[in-house]
């Protein structure tokens, strides 16, 4: 993409135009010509929306929860925006994009811009282009982001690096919740909701959750709240709206959202630096084999091989 082209769609997607943000989005996703620069642009003029983790087991009616949350959002005249992380299509690599369909009610909005985005295999429950895509969120002037994740367990944590404020949704049907803690999802949430209360057992969840909260707080002086909540028919959201805003307040005033987004910065960095590193070695190893006759490649050692590519002698 040529730079003015960039430097436009930058202009207009810094105005909120959803569809400038879009083909923004794709560039970056895509990794295409221009990505890079257009995100170095965007760096200054961000840092103003509270993204808002919303993870958990599948099943647990996150979509539905975030489709809540951003219509009480909206009432409040926010701006508001949804990553939806989708499993991968087995067959192109995309995103599936269920949630965006079960998010209608919001698609001629324009105070409120959806997008889906594959997880292509990503251990996190993230598109490796879900930060590119919340900073470039945040420069265009949303107020909230909303990023739901796939509900794939331990690796949830990764979330925790993306969010200002993690809410975990779990629901009766999870069961016992010391499951929870083998997932390694208590260390991870700011606030636990267990949906679909209206369901047999959601007592006895929520006092579990609550006494394991209690007995595994040793991060700092917030606990975890643990809320109900009816998504179907929203009731106990405007409740959830309080406590991320109490959780969001407490962060400021206690130093951890500086400290949650400079962790967040460096675990970026670090991701970017192994990135490029792997390119690298991947061109370096092509050129070896590629050049050099290394006669069975079965016999090959390949800790030697990658020595030499660290090293930066590759086919040398």
């Amino acid at each position: 993409m040529a730079a003015t082209a960039t430097s436009d769609l930058l202009a207009r997607a810094r105005t909120g135009d959803k569809r400038s943000i879009a083909r923004l989005l794709s560039v970056v996703e895509n990794d295409e010509p221009g990505a890079a620069e257009a995100m170095r642009e965007l760096y200054p003029k961000t840092g103003n929306a509270q993204t808002i983790g919303i993870t958990g087991p599948p099943g647990g009616g996150k979509s539905t929860l975030v489709n809540r949350l951003a219509g009480i959002y909206r009432e409040r005249a926010a701006r508001v925006a949804i990553v939806a992380v989708d499993p991968s299509s087995p067959f192109s690599g995309g995103a599936i994009l269920g949630d965006r369909v079960r998010m209608q009610r919001h698609a001629l909005d324009r105070g409120v811009y959806i997008r889906s985005m594959a997880a292509r295999g990503h251990l996190g429950g993230l598109a490796s282009a879900a930060r590119e895509a919340i900073r470039l969120i945040d420069a265009s002037g949303r107020h909230h982001c909303l990023l739901e994740t796939v509900g794939v367990g331990q690796s949830e944590l990764e979330v925790m690096l993306t969010a200002d404020t993690v809410v975990v949704v779990t629901t009766p049907a999870a069961g016992d919740g010391v499951q929870l803690i083998k997932a390694g999802i208590m260390e991870i949430a700011d606030i636990f909701v267990v949906n679909k209360a209206d369901l047999p057992g959601a007592d006895r969840v929520v006092r579990e959750l609550r006494r394991l909260v209690h007995e595994s707080n040793r991060r700092s002086d917030w606990e975890a709240p643990v809320l109900t909540t009816i998504a179907s028919s929203g009731e106990g959201v405007v409740e959830l709206v309080g406590a991320i805003d109490r959780h969001l307040a407490w962060a400021e005033k206690d130093g951890e959202l500086q400290r949650r987004r400079s962790r967040r910065l460096v675990a970026e960095v670090e991701s970017i630096v192994a990135e490029r590193a792997v390119d690298r070695a991947r061109d370096a190893l092509r050129e070896c084999i590629d050049t050099e006759d290394l006669g069975d490649l079965a016999r090959v050692d390949p800790y030697a091989l990658a020595d030499r590519i660290l090293n930066g002698r590759g086919a040398g």
